[in-house]
């Protein structure tokens, strides 16, 4: 009679075990939230601050200068991008007029929609974004605010205290979607579809990744033949433990054969010797071990059709990099011309596995 009556109870528990399991599994493997509000699109790009922030050990970031435009936003919703964004993601749409299409419509450049995640005054950005609308559509409850930007109509959602939509695509469909994703449960299996079938090549904890189509006809032709579908990423997670000194980056290029996949292998091969001849010849010795650290971990390969290439990028490095901006650089972009960045350090042939 014991055995009759705890059987039924084991069976329960590993039941319930089995399906705790399967739903952690999945949510490891899907993608963040923002990123599976966002419509189909031909790229993404992702970007965790918050990871960065943790493992920054509490430095400060470099500041960022503020043209007035930027500063009246800063005092009209109390939001700073710099201090107060904790997540973006993005979605690229190109022009359907592309070689291969794309989920642009009739625009001629490619548009843009975004997620971002972060400390905003919900109502104090809501109270800015009225006041500079030119129209505001009530959808389901919802405010969507248009407004125009560069000639462009650009629609806007706050979708919940912390995190707010945006899209210039010229289908109101696109933001819409948006907002009625943002009301149901989340769930593992939601997203795009081209961020489903690869996300699962993303590093886990990744706190910056991209996946998107590349077409050689209009981007990228100096590394791609033929078409292929792009996964970058970068992790504080090596595959075998936890680093605070170093971004470990893996680029994989998935093509339609094995020639193809030989032929980019091929092509950085080609750049890394030209280079690594030329700072010879020219007599640079590269005395930064973090640009020298960085140079010597690069590592590519071949999986098939697949394009593999590998770093570990030093945090030191990073921080060389972003100290070297020019110092007018805002939110816009540079307002004059940069100084000419100093000369790479030497770069050897990354190393086949």
């Amino acid at each position: 009679m014991r055995i009759r009556r705890t059987f039924p109870i084991a069976l329960a528990v590993v039941i319930v075990a089995a399906a705790v399991t399967l739903a952690v599994q999945l949510r490891k493997h899907a993608p963040p939230e923002p990123a599976r509000l966002l419509p189909g699109a031909d790229g993404f790009f992702y970007l965790d601050l918050s990871w960065a922030r943790r493992m920054n050990a509490g430095k400060e970031l470099p500041p960022v200068s503020h043209d007035p435009e930027y500063e009246h936003f800063i005092s009209e919703t109390g939001f700073q991008f710099e201090r107060d964004l904790d997540e973006a993601a993005f979605a690229v749409h190109y022009p359907a007029r592309w070689p291969g299409g794309g989920t642009g419509g009739s625009a001629r450049e490619p548009r843009f929609s975004e997620v971002l995640v972060g400390k905003f005054h919900s109502e104090r950005l809501t109270a800015y974004l009225r006041r500079i609308a030119q129209s505001v559509e009530n959808y389901h409850s919802d405010e969507i605010f248009t407004i125009r930007v560069d000639g462009r109509s650009l629609r806007v959602a706050v979708l919940s205290p912390d995190s707010v939509a945006a899209s210039n695509h010229d289908d109101a469909a696109v933001i819409e979607g948006m907002v009625d994703r943002s009301k149901r449960l989340a769930s593992p299996f939601g997203g795009p579809a081209l961020l489903r079938q690869y996300y699962k090549h993303v590093q886990l904890a990744s706190l910056a990744w991209v996946v998107a189509r590349v077409d050689p006809t209009t981007s990228m032709s100096f590394l791609f033949n033929k078409p292929a579908t792009l996964v970058v990423s970068g992790s504080f997670l090596s595959p075998l433990h936890l680093s605070a000194n170093a971004v470990h980056i893996r680029a994989e290029a998935f093509t339609k054969s094995p020639d193809d996949a030989r032929a980019i292998i091929d092509k950085v091969d080609v750049f890394m010797a030209l280079t690594h001849s030329a700072e010879s010849s020219l007599g640079i010795h590269g005395t930064d071990p973090d640009t020298k650290a960085f140079f010597d971990s690069l590592k590519i390969k071949q999986d098939g059709d697949r394009a593999m290439l590998t770093a570990a990028l030093p945090l030191g490095f990073l921080r060389k990099m972003f100290s070297e901006l020019p110092a007018d650089l805002s939110l816009e972009g540079p307002q004059s011309q940069s100084q000419p960045a100093p000369s790479p350090s030497p770069s050897p042939k990354p190393k086949h596995r």
